[in-house]
């Protein structure tokens, strides 16, 4: 009996060599999705098959929030993933890390190189998205002139914001001439007098969306004048023109609400305004009626004479006040004009006179004195030699050449002899 295992050991034994097995902890594995079930709580389950067999998949939600494409039942698919087993049936699965449909590698790679790109040079950055207008007069639309994206941007403008214009730029919007097409359309409607501009298409495969992976587009986005929502696809589908965008939309529908507002929602904004101009204006108007009333029944509006009778008495009274001040100064300056007037010097001008003559007087006689041309007339002279006054015996030698000043004249002499006096006392 030891030698029978029970299912679970069988089972347990199994798991354990696929998870210890290094070529099945990352499998690239390529195929068709069949039996796809998109849980509610964002998991996916489906099966991988080729012509000849099939393995269940799935793939957790934290994986399967980066998908840029819509998983579809019969879609070729790339993925990788660990295969293990599942022990409460027994069969193996393979646990899906990444997804990407089956040849599209190489412009999912293009993707995220130009992606890398662009956001380095900031052409992500919130920095240059402009403001949308809140009510457009004129919206630009690049996209396909068919299809459900123009019918539905166009019928939800209408319906929201019919007096709105809308203007067409048709363009492709998939193929290999498609991105040059979208970038000279979006050139085209950048020189119109436009507020908005809604550039996209409807959903579709990776491939179908490529040409809003295209650089040029990219910066034909960038460079624009004018605000650009873009809508391409559906809420799943990122692609480069959804992060240069000034706004991105999940769907071409989503981007016409985004674009205008609804007529709706302003008249009830506008009746609500109205109401509360209303309610304002009436209790101005009330409250002004009640201020009339009470201004109507103040006594001074019943008794109007005691108002002037208030005010002529104040009236008075300044009055009073004023001719005090204006007679204390009358009697101010007349009191100092009667006392210029009794001033003795004013009365007797002749004795301010005859002392201004005797002071002068005396300063004559003091010039006088200290003439020195006077003292000259005295007998007393001086003595120069080269034009300086000589003051002592020893600035003079025996044949020096003097000039003496004298009071009527100057004479020149020379020293025949000197004599010094000693006694300086």
């Amino acid at each position: 009996m030891d030698k029978y295992l029970t299912v679970t050991a069988i089972t347990r034994y199994l798991k354990s060599r696929f998870d210890m097995d290094e070529n099945l902890n990352k499998v690239y594995l390529k195929g068709e999705i069949s039996n796809l079930k998109i849980h509610t709580t964002g998991h996916i389950y489906f099966s991988i098959k080729d012509e000849n067999s099939k393995i269940n998949a799935i793939m957790f939600k934290s994986n399967a929030s980066k998908l840029t494409f819509q998983p579809k039942e019969g879609m070729k698919i790339m993925v990788t993933g660990s295969v293990t087993i599942y022990e409460a049936t027994g069969n193996y699965q393979i646990y899906v890390n990444t997804m990407q449909e089956d040849g599209l590698g190489n412009l999912y790679v293009k993707y995220q190189e130009l992606k890398e790109k662009l956001s380095k040079e900031g052409l992500f950055d919130s920095k240059y998205k402009k403001e949308i207008p809140k009510y457009p007069k004129k919206i630009g639309i690049v996209t396909a002139k068919t299809g459900a994206a123009i019918r539905d941007i166009i019928s939800t403008i209408k319906r929201r914001y019919p007096m709105c214009e809308t203007y067409l730029f048709p363009c492709l919007v998939q193929g290999d001439n498609a991105a040059i097409d979208i970038k000279n359309k979006i050139d085209q409607a950048s020189t119109y007098d436009l507020d908005v501009m809604i550039v996209g298409r409807g959903g579709g495969s990776f491939e179908d969306l490529n040409a809003f992976n295209d650089e040029e587009v990219a910066r034909a986005i960038f460079n624009s004048n004018i605000p650009i929502i873009s809508a391409v696809g559906h809420e799943i589908d990122f692609t480069i023109a959804d992060f240069v965008a000034d706004l991105r939309a999940p769907t071409p529908t989503g981007a016409a609400e985004m674009a205008v507002p609804n007529i709706y929602d302003i008249k009830t904004k506008l009746n609500q305004l109205k109401i509360r101009t209303n309610e304002a204006i009436y209790k101005k108007v009330n409250y002004l009626k009640l201020y009339l009333d009470t201004f109507k029944n103040s006594f001074m509006i019943k008794n109007p004479k005691l108002m002037f009778d208030n005010r002529k008495q104040k009236l008075d009274a300044i009055a009073e006040k004023y001719n005090t001040i204006i007679f204390n100064k009358i009697d101010k300056f007349k009191n100092y004009l009667d006392k210029f007037k009794t001033n003795y010097i004013i009365n007797n001008p002749d004795v301010l006179y005859k002392k201004h003559r005797t002071d002068l007087e005396k300063l004559t006689e003091k010039i006088i004195l200290v003439n020195p041309l006077n003292i000259l007339k005295k007998g007393y002279s001086l003595v120069y030699m080269d034009d300086k006054v000589i003051k002592s015996t020893q600035n003079i030698q025996i044949k020096d050449k003097l000039k003496i000043k004298m009071y009527d004249g100057n004479i020149d002499v020379y020293v025949d002899n000197k004599e010094v006096n000693n006694d300086k006392n």
